[in-house]
């Protein structure tokens, strides 16, 4: 039986394809839909086509199947609540809150599906690499041969540890050219070793920053793959019960030294998301080129677009690219409906950045034109300027549920055209009582106006080096040099304040406890799709407290169940405990 492969012209295809290509060969992007695997590889531009074609769905993987979704609203950071109706959705974004998810849940099967088929994708071209006895037939080096297979390998375990980390118990797929039929699941340690040796023997055949100049991004390099050995080694402890922090603080303190290509630090807060992020200058280690006219996954309706409320993108911010938004994500509460700060540790986001109240990330969220942006939050009224009979005139963002300006607040609640200090009848507050006044909203990737020329243009940055600083600073933490972590947090801090700002560590780091290293993780990270994995690291997922949220009765919920469909297919699956 013949196979086919489609091929879909977007951006990252179109940016990588002329990366790569070094303008030997004009590579059309029009792409045949189907083409004859008998056929397929007779020349460079297929190869290139071939290699590159699992990438693209790789950046839809960050949103694909509900993944953001889950992956922030199970936390003590992020909610989707029932706003007078909207986003009851049937009660499926409080069984994340509440931890209560079923295996007939979405999600259980989505996640499973966009990682497997990153991972048959991945395999199917990497089967095809290894297939070329002769490279130079269709006009590739012996050296890029040897590099595209190395991507390959690596794309691939990042597929694998990002389900390793949300299943544990994942089955390990190395042949979809032979096999018809799905695998036992492995053993959390034999899952571990096989990611960390693909990853290490990867490395020496993968690029550096500098071999690949101005257009490194979304190419896997040593230092990306390594971090991925950061990842791996930082969580090893929960993944297998084997503690591996030392490991993790030689691979950070190799990236951070050089040793796999040289990385320096954004000096501005926002820098790491904005549009000059794909430059070889930014922090970013690795990410996913996006455009406003083809690919841009971040800026979908399943990530940052539906995370703000009705209209602000729109009238607000000025971008009419992408429609008007929707408060599908806002940031938990932290104070209660009478402006009480909430007692206890975990969550209140916005208040762990009021903890340090010369935060420049604590303005709201502005457009100053010429691609500039100031503040990380959307809350109180958002005004802006219209065209009545001619004239301009302010008004304000008013939401769907009333003629009322909207007041948006970190409280969660039915205020309703209540005025800000104003105390309501209603003192109830959870996740099944929210207006469009409730939680504020964080926008991390800006969002400039129509006529700005880069807007919806940043790269998304999957891997940072300040995530390579943090770890190594709790690594050094938890090895009992506070003062070593204070230094490195601090390295990237130091942006997030004016000059000689006393919200920076004291040297001794002796202001860092449990608590602030999980804060401050929070802080920097926050919607970033990671609180899960470092509360889990820090044993709070399951038994912590936070807004609307009791302790579970087990540490189950700390892996997902495998959805109902994906038990289906492959009857030699096991259900994970609990489910």
């Amino acid at each position: 039986m013949k196979k086919y492969f489609n091929y879909i012209p977007v951006s990252i295809l179109t940016v990588l394809l002329l990366v790569i290509s070094n303008s030997c060969t004009k590579l059309d992007e029009h792409v045949a839909d189907k083409i004859d695997e008998s056929q397929f590889l007779t020349r460079r531009d297929d190869v290139i086509r071939d290699f590159l074609r699992p990438f693209e769905h790789g950046f839809s993987t960050i949103q694909n199947g509900d993944l953001f979704s889950i992956g922030e609203d199970c936390t003590d950071e992020m909610m989707t609540p029932n706003r007078q109706g909207d986003w009851l959705n049937g009660g499926y974004y409080a069984r994340m809150h509440y931890h209560t998810w079923t295996v007939n849940d979405a999600f259980t099967s989505g996640v499973w599906t966009s990682f497997y088929q990153g991972v048959s994708l991945a395999t199917n071209s990497l089967q095809d690499m290894e297939a070329i006895s002769d490279p130079a037939k269709l006009g590739v080096t012996t050296a890029e041969l040897s590099d595209f297979k190395a991507e390959l390998h690596t794309l691939r375990a990042w597929f694998y540890l990002r389900a390793f980390d949300f299943y544990r118990n994942i089955e390990i797929i190395t042949d979809v050219k032979h096999s018809t039929t799905g695998n036992k699941q492995s053993p959390p340690q034999e899952t571990f070793n096989y990611i960390e040796s693909e990853l290490k023997n990867a490395i020496p055949d993968l690029p550096t920053k500098e071999s690949l100049g101005a257009n490194a991004i979304g190419r896997w390099t040593k230092a990306s793959a390594a971090a991925l050995l950061v990842r791996l080694y930082l969580n090893s402890k929960v993944y297998t019960g084997v503690d591996k922090f030392a490991e993790c603080a030689a691979v950070c303190q190799d990236i951070i030294s050089g040793k796999y290509g040289n990385y320096t630090l954004d000096t501005r807060w926002d820098a790491p998301f904005d549009y000059t992020n794909s430059k070889p200058a930014s922090e970013t280690i690795y990410g996913f080129p996006a455009t406003l006219a083809q690919t841009h996954w971040q800026y979908t309706s399943a990530m940052y677009l539906w995370g703000m409320t009705y209209d602000a993108p729109t009238l607000y911010m000025g971008c009419t690219d992408l429609g008007r938004g929707n408060p599908r994500f806002a940031l938990q509460p932290g104070r209660d409906v009478d402006s009480v700060e909430y007692s206890f540790q975990l969550g209140k986001p916005f208040v762990k950045f009021q903890k340090y109240p010369d935060d420049l990330r604590l303005k709201v969220y502005k457009n100053l034109g010429n691609s500039q942006r100031e503040g990380m939050f959307l809350y109180g009224y958002l005004t802006y300027n219209k065209t009545v009979s001619g004239k301009t005139v302010p008004d304000t963002v008013r939401g769907t549920k009333g003629t009322y300006a909207l007041y948006i607040r970190d409280q969660v609640g039915l205020f309703l055209d209540a005025k800000p200090g104003k105390k309501i009848a209603d003192k109830e507050s959870d996740i099944n009582h929210a207006d469009h006044n409730s939680g504020i909203f964080l926008i991390k990737y800006p969002f400039y106006p129509t006529p700005d020329p880069n807007r919806i243009t940043s790269a998304f940055a999957e891997i940072r080096l300040s995530e390579i600083y943090y770890s190594l600073a709790e690594c050094k933490y938890r090895a009992g040099d506070k003062a070593a972590a204070a230094v490195l947090l601090n390295a990237v801090r130091k942006r997030n304040y004016p000059a000689n700002s006393p919200s920076l560590y004291k040297p001794d780091g002796s202001q860092l406890s449990d608590q602030e290293i999980l804060d401050e993780w929070g802080r920097e990270f926050i919607g970033e799709n990671r609180r899960r994995t470092d509360m889990i690291r820090w044993g709070v997922f399951s038994s912590g407290t936070w807004w609307d949220k009791k302790p579970d009765a087990d540490k189950h919920t700390e892996i997902f169940p495998i959805g109902v469909t994906i038990m289906g297919v492959n009857p030699q699956l096991v259900q994970n405990p609990g489910y």
